[in-house]
């Protein structure tokens, strides 16, 4: 397994920037804007450690984030999602959100955070139980 990224949700990409980039020293890695699902990703790192990042999720649309909510999720790179998965459920884990494209799964931890999965390399074939697994609770 290895660290990939923590997501946090963001109300001012700009005033956010200023703050992890300029006042804090990070540097910006990559930068995806989506119009269709209507969100900026903004991952940075601190220089000579560009494994471990930090990223800034800016949806377009005003919403609170309250509760937590600013708060997204810790995700890990794992060799085998299905294998993870199934030693997760043996552990008595939920899989909110089963890796039906053989790429990505999401759970929580016993405090309500959100882990995400990320199979390494090319996704897996979709795989039995997998593909036919629906949602469980929010992810």
């Amino acid at each position: 397994m290895k660290y990939l990224h923590t997501m946090v949700r963001v109300t001012d990409i700009e005033q956010s920037l200023r703050f992890y980039r300029d006042a804090l020293g990070l540097q910006e890695i990559r930068r995806t804007e989506n119009e269709k699902g209507r969100f900026t990703l903004v991952f940075l790192a601190a220089p000579g450690d560009e494994d471990a990042q930090v990223e800034l999720t800016f949806n377009w649309d005003p919403q609170p984030y309250d509760g937590g909510r600013n708060f997204g999720h810790l995700a890990y790179c794992v060799e085998n999602i299905y294998e993870a998965c199934e030693k997760l459920m043996a552990h008595g884990v939920t899989i909110n959100r089963p890796p039906r494209d053989g790429n990505m799964a999401f759970v929580r931890s016993p405090d309500n955070i959100s882990i995400e999965l990320l199979q390494a390399g090319d996704p897996l074939p979709p795989a039995e139980p997998w593909t036919s697994m629906q949602n469980q609770g929010v992810w």
